[in-house]
């Protein structure tokens, strides 16, 4: 799943290749990419596009005088900017292709969702605050005014883990379940722990560690091309999906803990004193 850093940089590539152009079809192949049909999605034809937004994983294209097309691309979904789309229309079917958004140079993007699961979201409103999962995002952890203050009072409340904790969108914007295996590593804390039972000491580690993971993996996908940043997302990770692999830090096996649709990473070395972590699926397995 595209996350923070991957969505800020297609943030960067669409500005620098959609601002000041039109976008003249809007071509939908899957119908359940749609989530909203007032306005309808030709209310962004031959309108031209000024700005490309960001909001925690969704991408917002801001028209001239004209409504906003938002997206979220999901698990599963991706863009891929083509420098000239195919001609004539795209032909339903059975394959990736969800919708086609056609410039007037020739160039657009394609937004395809793989698997069975379609999750892989369009909308076109008004505001972008209309579409609610915009509406209920937490601060956006990069942001200016996002200190160890305002991570404190976020987590102060939450009885959850830590993990479940920083993938939550409605309390911060733009974690998945990659960079959470990631800052958790970063901040040498299990992915267990209590939100809430933070020291001053640990808020700040965990703080440095959000900020400065996030921040180095934007900067890591600023300048790559559409195309490249999933595979530029995975040499980059140093725990998360490195199961059976060595502790980049310390050299221990790094884990995994199975859960019904995601799993998590982590070093037992760094994060839990050692002592591995149940795998609950795992134990249910042996019983």
């Amino acid at each position: 799943m595209p996350e923070l850093p991957e969505v800020e940089a297609l943030k960067d590539f669409l500005s620098e290749h959609l601002a000041g152009h039109e976008i003249v079809r809007v071509l939908p192949v899957a119908i359940s990419v749609l989530k909203t049909y007032d306005p309808p999605l030709t209310a962004v034809e031959g309108r031209e596009v000024t700005a490309v937004h960001r909001y925690g994983k969704f991408l917002c294209l801001e028209t001239d005088g004209g409504p906003y097309f938002v997206t979220h691309l999901a698990r599963a979904g991706w863009l891929h900017w083509k420098d000239r789309l195919p001609g004539g229309p795209p032909r339903p079917g059975k394959g990736p292709l969800a919708l086609r958004v056609a410039l007037e140079t020739g160039a657009g993007f394609d937004l395809t969702e793989a698997g069975t699961q379609k999750r892989l979201a369009v909308y076109i409103v008004a505001d972008p605050g209309e579409v609610p999962g915009v509406a209920r995002l937490g601060p956006d952890p990069l942001a200016d005014d996002f200190d160890e203050r305002r991570l404190a009072d976020l987590l102060s409340g939450e009885r959850r883990q830590l993990k479940g904790a920083l993938r939550d969108q409605s309390l911060i914007a733009g974690v998945g379940n990659a960079y959470s295996d990631e800052i958790l590593h970063a901040a040498r804390m299990s992915p267990f722990k209590l939100a809430s039972s933070l020291t001053p000491e640990e808020t700040t580690r965990l703080h440095q560690a959000l900020r400065t993971t996030l921040t180095e993996a934007v900067e890591r996908s600023r300048g790559v091309a559409a195309g490249r940043l999933k595979a530029e997302k995975k040499s980059g990770l140093r725990v998360h999906g490195r199961t059976g692999e060595a502790c980049p830090v310390c050299g221990d096996t790094i884990r995994e803990v199975s859960f019904s649709d995601s799993s998590l990473h982590y070093c037992p070395t760094c994060q839990t004193g050692g002592k591995p972590l149940a795998d609950r699926r795992l134990s249910r397995l042996l019983k």
